[in-house]
């Protein structure tokens, strides 16, 4: 499976799926996260992390705006829009506030598993969004 497939297929069989428990079939399980200048290390750590996010955002959907990978696929970068309602996500008010979020991760795969990922997403802007709607 090419590195960009098993991008996509975390993408959907876990935070489409809204599965926190199937990371382990994508991830090592020494994985590390660094998001919001913060590292999340650890599968059980990182499923923590994933159910965080389903737990805030009823209906969250990622639509991978573009992924593509190195000459040898040990990195994959990927663009992305968060969707779904507000449910409390950055402490806020779960007001049920349409939320659409950007995004881009970028991962480190080595045997078939993401090993690493560095996300950057707009959370400042979302957060701003939620409160001046």
């Amino acid at each position: 499976m090419r590195s960009t497939e098993i991008v996509m297929a975390f993408w959907n069989d876990v935070w489409n799926a809204h599965d926190a428990d199937a990371l382990g079939r994508f991830a090592a399980d020494d994985i590390v996260i660094e998001a919001g200048g913060q590292k999340i290390s650890g599968t059980d750590d990182v499923e923590r992390w994933v159910q965080q996010f389903l737990d805030h955002v009823n209906d969250l959907h990622i639509n991978p705006l573009e992924s593509f990978q190195n000459e040898d696929g040990t990195r994959v970068t990927s663009r992305w829009v968060l969707t779904g309602t507000n449910n409390g996500i950055l402490g806020t008010e779960p007001n049920g506030k349409p939320i659409a979020m950007t995004g881009t991760a970028v991962w480190s795969v080595a045997d078939g598993k993401l090993q690493h990922g560095w996300v950057e997403q707009a959370s400042f802007e979302l957060y701003h969004s939620l409160l001046t709607k």
